[in-house]
């Protein structure tokens, strides 16, 4: 065990474990998308939703994470339970809002 050393002062951080977002500016850490405390209805235009799509392999459904912020897009991203590739095409219009995901195999 370190003893303190008496001429040496001591550095107390008042960081609030409460406070997230502060001890992600501290310590330069990328903050973390919990989906659990925001309800996503898929409404607001651009950025990052989740969104339950169903396997066109094994049918069963995940939850996912789609970025509309950059516009439609085609993807190929594997399939959480069965691990299959699944094509993923996303329409966004101007606004950033998603018009339809559809998924496909990709075989």
């Amino acid at each position: 065990m370190k003893r303190p050393n008496p001429g040496k002062q001591q550095h107390k951080f008042d960081v609030s474990l409460s406070d997230a977002q502060s001890i992600d500016v501290q310590y330069g850490l990328e903050p973390v998308i919990d989906p659990s405390l925001s309800v996503d209805d898929g409404s607001a235009p651009g950025g990052v939703h989740f969104y339950l799509v169903q396997c066109p392999y094994c049918g069963e459904s995940f939850e996912t994470q789609l970025d509309t912020s950059s516009g439609s897009a085609r993807y190929v991203e594997d399939c959480q339970i069965c691990c299959q590739p699944i094509e993923f095409s996303l329409e966004v219009d101007h606004a950033g809002a998603l018009q339809a995901l559809s998924t496909l195999r990709s075989d």
